[in-house]
């Protein structure tokens, strides 16, 4: 593709909002997302925001999927999106919102982003967001 590389993003940032368990046919598409952006060596960073924490509670996202015609869990799709790079981030303020412990999420996710963070990465000229 001409020109791609001259204007590629730094980094891809998604923002998941209403992709709550409730919802599970529209949980794997920011993963696929986020996979096919890592394994173009994008920097990617998913943000866990509302109800979508809950997918970080051990046991629930293994228990999703997006149809009964896909074979794969929400929790392979984002173990998908972790192993190309992509970068998990739980909102502080959305767990304890959601009565969750932050010390017993899945291992996947690591780290803590919110609204600062995701909205740093939105203004910045560098980086590309997207919201699910």
């Amino acid at each position: 593709m001409v020109g791609f590389v001259e204007h590629q993003a730094e980094g891809i940032a998604i923002l998941l909002w209403a992709c709550e368990p409730e919802a599970p046919q529209r949980l794997v598409t920011p993963f696929f997302h986020a996979a096919a952006a890592a394994a173009m060596d994008m920097p990617v960073e998913i943000y866990f925001t509302a109800a979508s924490v809950r997918l970080l509670v051990p046991g629930v996202a293994e228990t999703l999927r997006a149809s009964p015609h896909h074979d794969k869990t929400v929790l392979d799709a984002m173990r998908e999106a972790v192993a190309h790079g992509a970068v998990l981030l739980a909102c502080t303020d959305a767990l304890h919102a959601q009565g969750i412990d932050p010390a017993r999420l899945i291992p996947e996710c690591r780290s803590r982003g919110g609204a600062v963070q995701f909205m740093a990465r939105a203004a910045d000229l560098r980086w590309r967001t997207l919201v699910f």
